[in-house]
């Protein structure tokens, strides 16, 4: 919960370009285990969050976790298009509901401290716009888990993300749909998960506040092969 405050902040801080709604960004931020255990909840320091973006926040941990693995990372800046009627992924977004009994609690007053009374239950849910990354070993390239972020527009919230994974090293994506370049963190070979605005099966909408002008983005470094398919043998 420190750790993931104080990337939270550093990246939410004034004079940080975001493409966002509000300067110092106001932000929640989840952690989900592999499982989708909920690991931790954090929200930026004296900020005042929209209450209903700590759920999301979660949802989007969760969804980036369910459907990454070894081989491909997969943001839910990448599903928008897919989940859309007629999209070879329509009717994702109805698949694994959250658990409201485990998301929310009487203890509000704990919303967004290290005892966020949803840590250590599974929320669930699937959210499929901006904010969700999976978290990957820096060596191994297993799939740790996943990062949602919500407060702002969804493409800032992807942004956001973006930069908390960074802090944290767990960008070591083994490979992705995007496989262009966004806001000067050109994808590696194998694609990464970054966020498409270009036409595709994988695009997410502008949202209008600059976004597309993000010029700092770190680049994630593809340091991990992707587990290579079974022969059979």
């Amino acid at each position: 919960h420190r750790e993931l405050t104080a990337a939270l902040d550093a990246v939410s801080k004034p004079g940080v370009n975001n493409g966002a709604i509000f300067s110092p960004a106001q932000m929640w931020a989840a952690v989900v285990s592999r499982t989708g255990v909920v690991v931790a909840v954090a929200k930026t320091a004296g900020a005042d969050p929209w209450p209903g973006s700590r759920v999301i926040a979660m949802q989007k941990a969760y969804t980036a976790n369910a459907f990454s693995n070894r081989n491909l990372a997969l943001s839910t800046a990448n599903l928008f298009t897919a989940v859309q009627p007629g999209g070879s992924l329509y009717g994702l977004q109805h698949s694994n509901p959250v658990n409201t009994q485990t998301g929310y609690g009487w203890q509000t007053g704990q919303y967004g401290t290290a005892k966020d009374p949803a840590v250590g239950k599974i929320v669930g849910g699937v959210n499929v716009f901006g904010g969700g990354l999976p978290l990957y070993h820096q060596k191994t390239g297993e799939v740790l888990g996943a990062i949602g972020v919500s407060g702002d527009s969804s493409c800032a919230d992807h942004v956001i993300a973006w930069r908390v994974r960074h802090a944290l090293r767990f960008g070591a994506v083994p490979g992705g749909v995007n496989k262009g370049s966004y806001g000067g963190a050109k994808a590696p070979a194998g694609g990464d998960d970054n966020i498409i605005y270009e036409e595709g099966g994988f695009r997410h909408p502008g949202c209008g506040f600059g976004e597309a002008k993000v010029s700092d983005l770190p680049s994630m470094q593809n340091i991990v092969k992707p587990v290579a398919k079974a022969t059979g043998k």
